[in-house]
């Protein structure tokens, strides 16, 4: 009884040596779920980091080649407009361009119009729809700009398309002068 005794205090409780192996293992449990939810939210921080970055870069970097093969090729006729590609120097390693040109291919509009008509179409605006879309042809250039990013795993691709008009063409219409 009396080694009972001496364990409690003045007020009739035990007295306290430390932490019992379960509050231990309680508080090492918190202590790592805390750790493993800032590391995850620190990683994933990271990655949209890097993504914005990228973004970022190819977005400014298409719009300056763009702009760069608008000024080179205004004003000149369209059949001087060729494929070419090149780099951003060192400055953006890891980024490479290409430009291809094609001649725009309008869709033929043909059947849409005989199928809201349900009769016989007017010759005439089927005559004038086939002259549009050879003018068009000649007129227009269709140019798509790839923007090729290296990463580590496999190229990313960016693309752009943009079109260049030549005014000076004419267009003859049936009926016209």
């Amino acid at each position: 009884m009396k080694k009972l005794a001496s364990r409690r205090r003045a007020n009739g409780t035990a007295k306290s040596r430390g932490f019992t192996l379960v509050e231990v293992v309680i508080a090492m449990v918190i202590l790592v779920g805390g750790i493993l939810v800032v590391n995850s939210s620190w990683s994933g921080n990271l990655l949209r980091i890097r993504k914005a970055a990228l973004y970022n870069n190819v977005a400014f970097l298409l719009e300056r080649k763009v702009v760069e093969l608008e000024a080179e090729f205004s004003g000149k006729p369209i059949a001087e407009i060729s494929e070419r590609s090149g780099d951003f120097g060192s400055e953006y390693p890891q980024y490479k361009w290409t430009f291809e040109a094609q001649p725009f291919q309008m869709p033929d509009l043909t059947p849409i119009i005989m199928s809201q008509t349900n009769s016989s179409v007017d010759q005439m605006l089927l005559t004038v729809m086939g002259q549009m879309q050879e003018f068009m042809s000649k007129a227009i250039v269709e140019g798509r700009v790839t923007l090729i990013v290296t990463t580590p795993k496999e190229p990313i691709k960016f693309s752009v398309t943009l079109y260049f008009v030549d005014y000076t063409q004419s267009l003859s219409l049936p009926g016209g002068k």
